[in-house]
């Protein structure tokens, strides 16, 4: 797909997939974003926070297929994925019927090199230790670890991407030490994590001092990268924290084995200064060669 390449028979097929929080689309386009979109050779986009409804979306991003899942309440959350080529299915269902997931989780499905990949933008709560907030987060947390060997069941080509609000390790939070009690870095957040990236099958013992199975997804970032603080992909808008990259990894490219072997190239578009940035998240890119 990237770069309007003639597909060739049995030639792997590379496709670009982008994932970012903006922190509200019209804010994002108004600041900068479509300067970058325009020459990131982007075909697939998943997009977090986007905060419009279906016609403000269109407008923003004007020449890509959008499909989208708004939140209940008016200017909150907000998922989508934009896309060069229609996806062949979309769906927005998640987790049990009794808690409020709209707004934060969108499945598509394409047809690339050959196979079938299944992209999800999701944007997991932020949460709040001890409240009412947190328990929202336990049960979406709850409904992606459900979910995703159904995914993998559908196509061994599936990808969850976005902001999942918690920092997996250490090495994802510059100052972990001050973060252990707090939403985003709770031992039994990270746990989950264990599992879904722990070997397939297996009994992992997590962060947290519980033990579960393990999903066998990979962590594209930190696959990527190897032990290396971050690189981070969120930094507070206030003081000094993107100056002194006292930054969080908590945006992610998660992958089926299958497609996890096909990434050719990682990165995170880190702005080059504080001013230019068009959201509080970079953008986090991946090249995929599938087929």
């Amino acid at each position: 797909m990237s770069g309007a390449a003639v597909r060739v028979e049995g030639v792997p097929e590379t496709v670009r997939i982008a994932s970012v929080n903006v922190n509200g689309i019209r804010a994002a386009v108004r600041k900068g974003m479509l300067e970058w979109l325009d020459t990131a050779d982007v075909d697939i986009l998943a997009l977090q926070e986007v905060r419009a409804d279906a016609d403000q979306l269109a407008a923003a991003l004007p020449g890509w297929h959008l499909v989208a899942d708004e939140a209940s309440a008016k200017g909150r959350a907000g998922v989508a994925i934009g896309s060069r080529e229609a996806p062949a299915a979309v769906r927005t269902a998640h987790g049990a019927d009794e808690f409020d997931s709209a707004g934060r989780w969108i499945e598509a499905d394409f047809a690339v090199g050959g196979a079938q990949l299944t992209a999800v933008s999701a944007y997991v709560h932020t949460g709040e230790a001890g409240t009412p907030r947190q328990d929202e987060k336990w049960a979406f947390l709850d409904a992606i670890e459900q979910r995703m060997p159904e995914l993998e069941a559908a196509s061994d080509h599936a990808l969850i991407m976005g902001d999942l609000n918690v920092g997996h390790r250490e090495l994802d939070i510059r100052n972990w030490k001050g973060n252990v009690k707090k939403a985003g870095f709770l031992p039994r957040e990270r746990a989950y994590v264990d599992r879904w990236v722990g070997a397939r099958g297996e009994t992992i013992t997590c962060v947290d001092g519980t033990t579960g199975t393990g999903l066998g997804w990979v962590d594209v970032g930190r696959a990527f990268a190897g032990d290396v603080e971050g690189p981070y992909t969120w930094w507070s808008m206030r003081g000094r924290a993107f100056d002194n990259d006292t930054g969080w990894r908590i945006d992610y490219h998660l992958a089926t084995p299958a497609l996890a072997q096909s990434v050719s190239d990682y990165r995170v578009l880190r702005a080059p200064s504080w001013d230019s940035r068009w959201s509080d998240h970079a953008p986090v890119i991946v090249d995929y060669r599938i087929g």
